[in-house]
């Protein structure tokens, strides 16, 4: 992993994806602060974890369904499942 300010990155930034795609991440900093890490994905599936995984708003939905499940709100395992069969049943 390498680190490197945002004004080098700035102005050679192909040299850059170049050895982020062959060596792996870099972290980007700002005043000496990290701000971005560059990720090459190895494939679209990958692309897709990251983003997916840094999405705000899948976070507020797991957040909201954490704090449901604190509050006691949650369902068990097979009253779940049974609320799948029965919308499945449904769609038919």
């Amino acid at each position: 992993m390498r680190i490197a300010p945002v004004a080098d990155v700035k102005s050679k930034l192909s040299a850059y994806i170049a050895q982020c795609e062959a060596e792996g991440p870099i972290v980007i900093t700002r005043n000496g602060k990290a701000v971005v890490v560059m990720i090459a994905p190895e494939d679209n599936e990958d692309l897709e974890r990251i983003i997916v995984g840094r999405s705000p708003r899948l976070r507020a939905v797991l957040a909201k369904s954490r704090r449901s499940l604190k509050a006691g709100k949650g369902l068990s395992h097979d009253t779940f499942w049974r609320a799948v069969a029965a919308r499945r049943g449904k769609a038919k």
